[in-house]
């Protein structure tokens, strides 16, 4: 799993029983400072790129992929003939759903994942859920539905990464969907002003003062009160969109901006809570941003319900979308629909993904 943060891989090596989920090894694998340049070049909106590059950089991604596989294959001690499949989130580079031809781009090509590992690779996850008339996300309010609620109790599971997304389990009806920015925006504020890829702790965050117009002028966003289903990418909170509201604001300090970028998160991810799920009796938090003191602490004091990290769970924060990515390969290899119409909007249940098969017989 690559995510819209795009600062590396998760690598997660996954053995299932049922609903029982257990983690033989992980490995992380930090892209460098040229490759998320690379990355950030070619996904920005409205950006001509050459094919080339394009082609190029897909490829390679393919093959870090790869390496990252067999990273966290050499930590187990498996061999690649004892693993069922890899299931490739990509890095998406482009989440488009709106219209009659929406679209949603992740690269990072399976068929060398495939070849470099000798091991079956499913990739492209999205892309179907859209032909079927969905926003192709989120994905992994499904994993979160099988895995985390068992006993059917009312929780929220929310991950934290570039975009923060919400899955409400309630018993009944499932109900997910992107709340808006999580970490891109700060993330991007922070390298801009600082040089660091993202504000360890909300530390910077944290010496900065809200600005309470600027705040409540980014909220007037239409996307915040859109209703679910709805998805939405750093195509549309980019660079832009932040310069545009900034525009009315010249003499902000750096440091206010980014405190009240914190605090854009912190309120548009608890009225989206408050708003479909006030009854909820406990958070679980997963993604980059659950390490965000400062961001947590603001998200906790306007919800009047348990907070924790899913690692009270038994599964680490870092790990939850790798781990739902090998879910949703599983679920293909079964021939399983991985998507929920109720979540994405698609018209029915499908099986998510291409399948490239190993080059080895079984």
């Amino acid at each position: 799993m690559s995510g819209t943060s795009i600062d590396g891989i998760d690598a997660a090596l996954v053995e299932f029983d049922g609903l029982h989920v257990k983690l033989l090894a992980f490995h992380y694998q930090a892209f460098s400072t040229e490759l998320r340049k690379r990355i950030h070049t070619i996904s920005q909106a409205d950006q001509a790129i050459q094919l080339k590059d394009y082609g190029e950089l897909d490829s390679y991604l393919g093959h870090c992929f790869a390496e990252a596989a067999l990273a966290v294959l050499a930590k187990s001690q498996l061999k690649a003939t004892q693993i069922a499949a890899i299931g490739s989130h990509g890095q998406t580079v482009y989440h488009a759903p709106a219209g009659s031809y929406g679209f949603t781009l992740q690269i990072g090509d399976p068929n060398r994942i495939a070849q470099v590992t000798g091991i079956t690779t499913i990739a492209d996850f999205r892309r179907r859920d859209i032909a079927a008339g969905g926003q192709g996300a989120p994905l992994v309010p499904a994993f979160h539905q099988a895995v985390f609620n068992p006993e059917h109790a009312h929780k929220v599971i929310l991950n934290i990464g570039g975009i923060a997304n919400l899955s409400i389990l309630n018993g009944k009806q499932l109900i997910g969907f992107d709340t808006g920015p999580g970490n891109t925006l700060m993330d991007w504020w922070c390298q801009k002003h600082t040089g660091q890829s993202y504000d360890q702790n909300g530390s910077w965050a944290s010496t900065g003062q809200i600005d309470s117009d600027l705040l409540q002028q980014m909220k007037t966003d239409s996307y915040f009160d859109a209703l679910p289903p709805k998805s939405t990418g750093k195509e549309y909170f980019s660079a832009a969109w932040l310069n545009d509201h900034l525009a009315s604001f010249p003499s902000l300090k750096p440091e206010d901006v980014q405190a009240t970028l914190c605090q854009l998160t912190a309120d548009t991810i608890s009225e989206a809570i408050l708003r479909h799920a006030g009854n909820s009796e406990r958070l679980l938090i997963c993604g980059g941003g659950a390490h965000n003191q400062n961001l947590i602490e603001r998200i906790e004091s306007q919800l009047k319900m348990q907070v924790d990290s899913t690692a009270v769970l038994g599964i680490d924060p870092d790990h939850v979308e790798a781990i739902a990515f090998a879910w949703l390969a599983r679920q293909t290899l079964l021939n399983l629909p991985g998507n929920l119409p109720e979540v994405t909007g698609a018209s029915e249940s499908v099986i998510l993904g291409g399948i490239y098969p190993a080059n080895r017989a079984y």
